[in-house]
């Protein structure tokens, strides 16, 4: 892991967020990189479920909402909190359940820190509070969202009206969260503050267990598609003991990460309990009215809940090796480890890097900047000229860029350039003129 957090700084793809005020707990900024990264993931998402799925469609609902939302969700209750103990030497505080085995008889667990006493646990709810209103009394407080899938559940009968949609059909939003967790850790594998995909799949009772079976499979073929190995995923299916308040059968999607296996995304049949109880506390009947059997009832609903902060770190994690020796045929070939970052081509940040061969020659930098403009409409690209030609390729490897575009001497007369694939080495000959189309087959096959 301290491999990853230091290429992920040093190459710009995540910052501690407030560094230059020494951070501040566990938030994290994605930089230039990062971003990009982000956006991808985000993209092939979105595709997958609203694009290449049928019935599904969108939503991107307020990270505000009525506290009464909540209230129905079971979130300002016992159901969305943690059991919290602090240690009475060091003070620091930690979730019973993460220092207490589940199948231990040990009563008094010590504090992992510093062996120190515990206090009793007590109660400790994970939504983060906050005042709406110029006047801070008790009926302004408000809670940033604790899950994206409220907003849906509160706009199913709109959605359905407005979309004219029928039973089966999910509604996809890509959205941040918030939670006050205990104890973050792992980098951006648990923060206070992350993003979420999720997809509410409603339907009739009787075909939930036939859905969850489907979407399970075709979260796991998503990840798979983008390149994560398969030996670094599987399936674990959640007790009834460890699973959320809402939840009839839950199923996680695990990767094994360098810490070790840590969820990417739950698989949750929720049962008909989130529309049933917003039909409760809101007045409002949510329940489904079927025109050809005149049967009315609540939708059961199949979740998928992905993080993508959690999922970022999978693909850098599963896309990480060290090549002894060096990749580039170079007269700087060393001995020395270089790093390479496999990405997928749909998700790596930079697709193209153009690379003048010197940049002392007035006339090679000029055709260089000409590609460059060139291409920057349609790819996602870099210009680098700074430093030998064999350490910009490594700088290149490092951060999963696809291509690289050397413009040498030979460009001049021939009006082409070396196209050098990440992957396999290969370098071959291509018009500039030709470049664009080239390029866009490549990246498809």
């Amino acid at each position: 892991m301290e491999k990853i957090i230091s290429l992920a700084k040093r190459r710009g793809f995540i910052f501690p967020s407030s560094e230059i005020y020494s951070g501040f707990g566990s938030c994290y900024d994605f930089g230039p990189l990062g971003v990009e990264m982000k956006n991808n993931i985000k993209k092939e998402w979105w595709k997958e479920m609203t694009m290449k799925q049928e019935d599904v469609v969108g939503l991107d609902g307020a990270i505000l909402m009525s506290p009464k939302v909540w209230q129905a969700s079971g979130h300002l209750t016992a159901g969305f909190a943690d059991e919290l103990v602090e240690c009475k030497k060091c003070h620091q505080r930690f979730k019973l359940d993460e220092i207490q085995h589940p199948t231990s008889n040990i009563q008094n667990p010590k504090c992992p820190e510093c062996g120190g006493e515990l206090t009793e646990p007590r109660k400790f709810n994970l939504m983060m509070k906050t005042l709406v209103g110029p006047v801070e009394e008790e009926t302004s407080a408000a809670y940033l969202r604790a899950e994206t899938c409220q907003g849906i559940f509160v706009n199913f009968e709109n959605i359905l009206n407005s979309m004219r949609m029928k039973i089966p059909f999910g509604v996809a939003q890509i959205g941040k969260s918030f939670r006050n967790e205990i104890t973050p850790k792992n980098f951006i594998f648990k923060t206070r503050e992350f993003e979420q995909m999720e997809m509410e799949w409603f339907c009739q009772p009787k075909e939930a267990v036939k859905f969850f079976d489907y979407w399970k499979t075709e979260r796991m073929k998503w990840y798979l598609n983008l390149g994560i190995k398969k030996e670094n995923l599987r399936e674990k299916e959640i007790p009834e003991s460890e699973r959320p308040h809402y939840s009839i059968k839950t199923i996680d999607i695990e990767y094994k990460f360098p810490f070790g296996w840590g969820e990417l995304e739950a698989i949750n049949n929720r049962g008909d309990f989130d529309l049933s109880n917003h039909s409760k506390h809101s007045g409002k009947d949510l329940r489904y009215f079927n025109e050809e059997s005149k049967e009315r009832y609540f939708p059961y609903i199949i979740e998928t809940s992905g993080g993508i902060d959690r999922s970022f770190l999978a693909f850098l994690c599963d896309s990480y090796e060290e090549v002894k020796g060096g990749r580039t045929k170079t007269t700087e070939a060393t001995k020395e480890i270089e790093i390479l970052l496999k990405l997928d081509k749909k998700i790596a940040p930079v697709k193209v890097a153009v690379l003048p061969l010197v940049r002392n020659k007035p006339e090679l930098v000029k055709k260089a900047r000409e590609v460059y403009q060139l291409l920057k409409p349609h790819f996602t690209c870099q210009y680098d000229e700074l430093g030998s030609i064999g350490r910009r390729y490594r700088r290149q490897d490092e951060i999963g860029t696809i291509f690289c575009l050397t413009i040498d001497f030979e460009s001049l007369k021939q009006d082409d350039l070396t196209v050098r694939s990440r992957d396999t080495m290969k370098q071959e000959r291509v018009k500039i003129p030709d470049l664009i189309k080239n390029i866009k087959e490549k990246l498809k096959s």
